[in-house]
């Protein structure tokens, strides 16, 4: 295979400010931000769940020399009481909990808040830091704002390694997915919540993602970096996982490392988890691709889109990579009203699998048997469960033949599975974690423990009517030609018409025009080497992407273009191009926006 040109750390460039690296000279900064120490000067450092307040702690102290250092978490309730406060969002589901609609301010104690803030007003003089999740609910009128803030990302990577607990509690040895979990249903919500209060009153912003490593920026900078980013078509910094299904394609493709058991995942455009890469000079920093969704949701996602989801990004690219490995598991998609009613969440994830490559035998499970009965499907699946016995998946579901370039088209409800030797770009809605597992080959997870499977709330949701007729005539390979010009022609490829994500496919070996129409547009080049995006007013660079690469193209930017480049010249290349189908009406009774 040729060298892989797939850029795993891309950046975008800020002219005009700069970013201040290591405690000493990010103390240097804030000293001279404080710098009349005769009187008092109450320094915040709010945090985001998974900063080590530990090293921020080490190293603002050594720099800044404060008179007083007050940690947030002296104001936390009890551990117990902060258990019970959760409770009820975490549940006893080993996967799956309930949105929690919690403040920060419910996880603080009004006594010990009282004598935090005590001790700031009996100090009169020098530095006082205030430090951790929280610090800005103890000093609520602070002389310097500081938001340290966390990819989630790395906070998973430190749930693993056992560096992190959940919100509020010494918890770091609990299983991932109990952390996990935790944080996506409760810490993580809570902490966007008070997020969003601060963000126009943030002074500077500390990047501590990489340990003994902190960078820092003004408001000012991060300003002008998100306002920069809206302009230009962009992406998230990807990040991949291995699995028990897990192949060998994206180590090649994506210049992974090949000592690696395998990769299964590829998390190419997943706005909640990714991150933002900004190059200040000779200074890289990275802040939660969040951040832009929230400060700018509406240049970001377009109007339309912002009135139906508000400030989330409703559309997720990743990779599923079986080639030379197993099959994924058997599983379901929750229906809209299961997962309002169940967990909280205002939509479901509608998705598709566009077929990136495939060796001849590649397969996918879609769908039920003309004759399934669904009575024996499901005793089958529970004496699996219960008893080990091995299912057959396919005395039941349907097994059809796939090759690159299909598209399988997956509305909630449909039973499905990716089988071996394909590679998977997955184009789904963002509730990308409600997958109810049906059965998992008998096999284990990488921890050597069984997969959790989620029978009972999968049996609630599989559409029984969807057979084999049903599948083929309606979310198999559904293309239809749209539109062609010199050089290149567009396709309609997807989603299911209860979907509200659009899906369109160019083939091109010349320029192709394109406009966002107001809406977010997400692409990835899914044929030919590199390809180069180019605005008809010279709005904004020229932008190279490279075989496999998702990229984002904000709702502000308007028209723009895509034709080969480079090594791709001379060759056919083909996007895929997702947005939100507006208006929403089929879907009215719904409501998306939880603002």
């Amino acid at each position: 295979m040729k060298k892989s040109n797939y850029d795993k750390y891309p950046e975008i460039r800020v002219e005009g400010h700069t970013c201040v690296a290591g405690w000493g000279n990010i103390g240097q900064e804030i000293r001279q931000r404080v710098a009349d120490t005769a009187k008092q000067k109450v320094v915040v450092v709010e945090c985001y769940h998974g900063v080590d307040t530990e090293e921020l702690v080490s190293g603002l102290v050594r720099t800044l020399k404060p008179v007083a250092t007050i940690r947030a978490s002296t104001a936390f309730k009890s551990e117990r009481q902060i258990d019970e406060l959760v409770a009820e969002y975490v549940t006893d589901d080993p996967v799956f909990g309930y949105m929690a609609p919690l403040h920060l301010a419910d996880f603080l104690d009004a006594h010990k808040l009282e004598t935090a803030k005590a001790e700031i007003q009996q100090t009169s003089q020098g530095v006082i830091l205030v430090v951790g999740t929280g610090a800005s609910l103890i000093a609520t009128e602070a002389d310097l704002l500081i938001y340290a803030d966390m990819p989630r990302w790395e906070i998973q990577l430190r749930f693993r390694r056992n560096k992190v607990g959940n919100l509020g509690v010494a918890n770091e040895e609990e299983s991932f997915s109990y952390l996990y979990k935790r944080a996506f249903f409760v810490d993580w919500r809570v902490c966007d919540r008070h997020k969003k209060i601060l963000m126009n009153k943030w002074d500077y912003v500390l990047d501590t993602t990489l340990p003994d490593a902190p960078k820092l920026i003004t408001r000012a900078a991060l300003h002008d970096a998100l306002q920069h980013t809206l302009t230009r078509p962009f992406r998230v910094v990807p990040f991949f996982d291995p699995g028990p299904w897990g192949g060998q394609w994206l180590k090649d493709v994506c210049d992974l490392d090949r000592s690696e058991q395998n990769f299964a995942w590829g998390f190419d455009c997943v706005p909640e988890e990714n991150s933002l890469l900004y190059r200040f000079g000779e200074n890289v920093l990275e802040i939660p691709s969040l951040d832009l969704v929230f400060s700018h949701p509406q240049e970001l996602l377009g109007e339309e889109v912002f009135e139906a989801f508000g400030d989330e990004f409703p559309i997720r690219f990743d990779f599923l990579d079986t080639m030379e490995g197993g099959n994924l598991s058997l599983q379901v998609h929750p229906l809209t009203e299961y997962i309002q009613e169940k967990f909280g969440m205002p939509y479901t994830q509608d998705e598709s699998y566009y077929m990136l490559d495939a060796k001849d035998d590649a397969f996918v499970y879609l769908g039920m048997k003309e004759d399934v009965v669904p009575e024996r499907m499901i005793h089958e699946l529970e004496a699996a469960q219960t008893q080990g016995q091995y299912f057959e998946a396919e005395n039941h579901v349907e097994k059809w033949p796939i090759k690159k370039h299909d598209h399988v088209l997956i509305p909630a409800g449909t039973v499905h599975c990716s089988g071996a030797n394909s590679v998977v770009l997955e184009i789904s809605a963002t509730p990308y974690i409600f997958t109810f597992k049906l059965w998992d080959w008998g096999r284990m997870g990488l921890d050597g423990k069984p997969r959790p499977i989620s029978l009972e709330h999968g049996k609630n949701v599989i559409q029984w009517d969807r057979t084999t007729q049903w599948t083929q005539e309606n979310i198999l390979n559904k293309v239809e030609p749209v539109a062609q010009g010199d050089g290149w022609r567009e396709e309609r490829t997807g989603l299911h018409e209860g979907s509200f994500i659009e899906t369109r496919r160019h083939w091109f070996t010349k320029a192709v025009p394109h406009h966002t129409q107001g809406i977010v547009n997400v692409l990835n080049l899914i044929e030919g080497t590199e390809a180069i995006v180019e605005s008809p007013t010279q709005a904004f660079e020229p932008f190279i992407i490279h075989y496999a690469e998702t990229f984002i193209v904000p709702a502000a930017v308007g028209a723009y273009s895509i034709r080969p480049h480079g090594e791709g010249v001379g060759k056919e290349c083909a996007t895929l191009k997702a947005y939100v189908r507006t208006p929403l009406d089929f879907n009215a009774k719904y409501s998306f926006n939880q603002n």
